[in-house]
């Protein structure tokens, strides 16, 4: 347990931003300058703060009839590594909402449809630095329509795994994308809480 001295009943404090400057358009996201400032027994602080604001994010777990997961490989810079991960992607302005731009980005990149996206969940990917959310959804009853098509630097490969897998894989560190693992971890509580149902409970990757 935590000593007496501990911080248990300290009440955290809230910034005003002051002052908003823009460092940096890269294209993905843009880089801001705060000034932030906040006053404790008349005492006032500021300093600076760099945060990136993002596009907000979408993604999909999307299984097909017999209970397997469309999942992806590609390469990210940030690790320079190839990773698997499921569809998603920024949320474009025309798309109007996060549940259309899921059923895109499934689409753009593993030519799949399927049923109604069902919402699993939304997250702060990073909220010490970053200001965007991340929707995850779920497609069941997925099927493959076309062959995706990419441009430019854009390159894509389709995985199907058993649902069943899916623990395996992220123990063993194959998935490694923390906006994956927890769509996971969302797609487990919705299996709970809907377990009534055996057609969803059998999607539940973790019982």
């Amino acid at each position: 347990m935590p000593s007496s001295s501990s911080q248990l009943n300290v009440t955290v404090r809230h910034w005003t931003t002051i002052n908003r400057e823009l460092v940096a358009d890269c294209r993905v996201f843009t880089v801001h300058k705060l000034i932030s400032q906040r006053t404790t027994e008349g005492i006032s602080e500021t300093h600076d703060f760099y945060v990136f604001k993002p596009t907000d994010w979408v993604n999909v777990i999307a299984v097909t009839p017999d209970h397997q997961v469309v999942l992806i490989e590609q390469y990210r810079h940030g690790i320079e590594q190839v990773t698997l991960e499921i569809p998603g992607g920024m949320i474009d302005e025309e798309d109007g909402g996060s549940m259309v731009a899921g059923r895109r980005e499934l689409l753009e990149e593993t030519g799949c449809v399927g049923e109604e996206l069902i919402f699993l969940g939304r997250n702060h990917p990073n909220p010490a630095i970053q200001s965007n959310i991340c929707d995850t959804y779920l497609s069941l009853n997925v099927k493959q329509i076309c062959v995706p098509r990419f441009e430019g630097t854009e390159e894509v490969a389709i995985r199907l795994v058993p649902i069943k897998d899916i623990p395996r894989l992220i123990k063993n560190g194959t998935i490694t994308h923390a906006l994956v693992i927890v769509a996971f971890h969302y797609l487990q509580q919705f299996c709970r809480e809907n377990g009534a149902n055996p057609e969803i409970d059998s999607l539940n990757p973790f019982s």
